[in-house]
């Protein structure tokens, strides 16, 4: 029959202050003093654990097994050029990726002065504009720097310009409006979005850009309300408080500052691509690429899970869009899944967890959300960085009758909230003395590394310990293998922070390739039976491929396992 121990949490329970913590949440939960042991830690509701063993009993009696998944489906990135991609079915993709390389690295005569690329007719007729809506006067700067300044020596490659943010700035602003009543966002024309508009030359580019800054009213909703302005009415000021390597003069006129250095930049990239590529060559290129990798990536995603996942029980997603959620729902996943997303949707960001319970496994759906109360168990005086939406914790009961609490989290970039997330997750269920008999199955990007920078970044190895240290154990096993990646990802040189770009031969050695995601469970409750991760849409995994590619829509694998319950006679 199935072990009749008691839950893998209880022999793990702090003696500290941790178990006051405990007490005091239990108590607010509505006093439950008869499952308080003599030793001060909580005890399973008997009736409830005796129901979740017979549950397991049952489960395993008819050899059913539960197939999870998890996948950090990504946010919608709007430069379909600005991570390295797997396209070999078009060999131009990696000979114009290469050549901008080339030209950044190694320019030459082709480092030519500012005015011979944003041109001093260019930069007259900017400053009539910035002149007319009550903007100071930015000519010295341009006159006594900016226009003498190399192309890529002293504006792309210029580390100072980077941290003062007068490049960056403006377009994390301006790149992609997302506008009231359109299902289409609004492009700046440049090479590094959606813009659709043509670029063939720098004349025709500098036309389309004065007229969408200056001459475009857009409106947006923004904390609720919604307002109709110009774009250039939406920049903002460069604080020197926050950005101290700006100078008082420079922040008195960042906002026109910003604005002539956001065009030198555009004027670049236009000019660097139409030198590498004929315009019709590279402009059909990236047609093709926002319309696989931006465009069509919600649909793409929904078709791997629907066609290659759709036999799963549970799935955890992260970074899910609302968009996705509503089209999840109409579509025939809607149909197989309970789709269970926060109640405190991140509309913002627009990043979520988000949790599809199989209704055939799950018939009554999910009980409860208990995301509240986990967020309300992280150690105290502890700051976890974690933003809204990054979690969802849920119970739900299956057909077995065995009680679950299923998690889905985003870590943050460094890993640093992933540990003390797990242990407010254990906080969570130990404080309470039905919860406590619930089986945790917990899918995340879990954001840690194989070399991880002491103090900065989370070592999978110690995340390791950490799980197993709750008896806790992973579709990796106790030991993770540090080697085992779930992601492979590098930045190109097409991107505003030049600083992170990948060389082509380093993708591998300097990109992002890591073991990030996981699936927990109960050690002494279930065990894999096979295990499997996928950066493919088609359950197959290709090591040292960069990724997303045009059918994979993800900088993350699927991680997927099947797990059986432990039975011992």
């Amino acid at each position: 029959m199935y072990s009749t121990r008691l839950p893998f949490f209880i022999k793990t329970l702090p003696r500290s202050s941790h178990v006051c913590a405990y007490v005091r949440a239990l108590s607010r939960l509505g006093g439950a003093g008869q499952f308080l042991g003599s030793s001060g830690r909580i005890v399973p509701d008997p009736d409830l654990s005796a129901a979740a063993m017979k549950g397991l009993e049952a489960m395993a009696a008819a050899r059913r097994k539960l197939q999870i998944a998890t996948w950090n489906i990504a946010a919608i990135n709007n430069n379909p050029f600005e991570y390295w991609i797997t396209y070999n079915e078009e060999p131009a993709y990696e000979k114009i990726m290469t050549e901008i390389e080339i030209f950044l690295e190694s320019p030459g005569e082709k480092d030519v002065p500012v005015s011979a690329v944003f041109t001093e007719a260019m930069f007259d007729q900017l400053e009539k504009r910035m002149d007319g809506v009550g903007w100071d006067n930015v000519r010295s700067y341009w006159d006594e720097d900016f226009k003498n300044r190399k192309i890529v020596s002293g504006f792309m490659k210029d580390p100072l310009l980077g941290s003062k943010r007068l490049a960056s700035m403006p377009d994390r602003i301006t790149n992609t409006i997302n506008v009231v009543n359109s299902d289409e966002p609004v492009c700046r024309p440049t090479v590094i979005n959606m813009y659709s508009g043509d670029l063939s030359t720098l004349d025709i580019w500098w036309s389309a850009w004065e007229k969408f800054m200056f001459d475009t009213p857009l409106t947006i909703e923004n904390k609720g309300e919604t307002k109709t302005d110009p774009v250039y009415k939406m920049l903002q000021p460069i604080k020197k408080a926050k950005y101290p390597d700006i100078t008082e003069a420079e922040e008195k006129v960042s906002l026109p500052l910003q604005t002539m250095c956001g065009a030198i930049f555009d004027a670049i990239l236009v000019h660097m691509m139409n030198t590498v590529s004929q315009p019709d060559v590279w402009q059909s290129l990236k047609k093709t690429m926002v319309e696989n990798l931006n465009k069509q990536k919600v649909p793409h995603t929904l078709d791997i899970l629907e066609n290659v996942y759709g036999t799963s029980d549970i799935i955890t997603l992260q970074e899910v869009s609302a968009s996705l959620i509503n089209q999840a729902r109409r579509r025939e996943l809607g149909q197989k899944f309970w789709i269970v997303a926060p109640s405190d949707l991140d509309a913002v960001r627009d990043q979520n967890s988000v949790i599809f319970l199989s209704k055939s496994t799950f018939p009554a759906g999910p009980s409860a959300e208990i995301t509240h109360l986990v967020e309300g168990s992280f150690e105290q005086g502890v700051d976890v960085p974690i933003a809204k939406g990054d979690i969802l914790a849920i119970t739900a009961t299956d057909r077995d009758n065995i009680p679950f609490i299923i998690a889905s989290f985003h870590g943050d970039t460094n890993g640093l909230a992933t540990k003390p997330v797990l242990s407010a997750i254990i906080t969570a269920m130990t404080s309470d003395p039905a919860l406590i008999t619930h089986k945790l199955i917990f899918g995340l990007d879990a954001n840690t590394y194989e070399k991880a920078k002491p103090g900065k970044q989370q070592d999978v190895l110690e995340w390791g310990k950490h799980y197993v240290s709750f008896r806790l154990t992973s579709c990796w096993g106790d030991v993770p293998n540090p080697s085992n990646y779930t992601t492979f990802n590098s930045r190109t040189y097409l991107q505003p922070q030049l600083n992170k770009a990948c060389k082509k031969s380093d993708k591998r050695s300097n990109g992002d390739v890591n073991p990030k995601d996981f699936i927990l469970f109960g050690k002494g409750d279930f065990k894999v039976d096979r295990t499997w991760k996928d950066n493919t849409g088609e359950k197959k995994y290709i090591e040292d491929m960069a990724f997303p590619t045009l059918k994979f829509p993800s900088d993350h694998g699927v991680l997927a396992t099947i797990i059986e319950p432990v039975v011992t006679h």
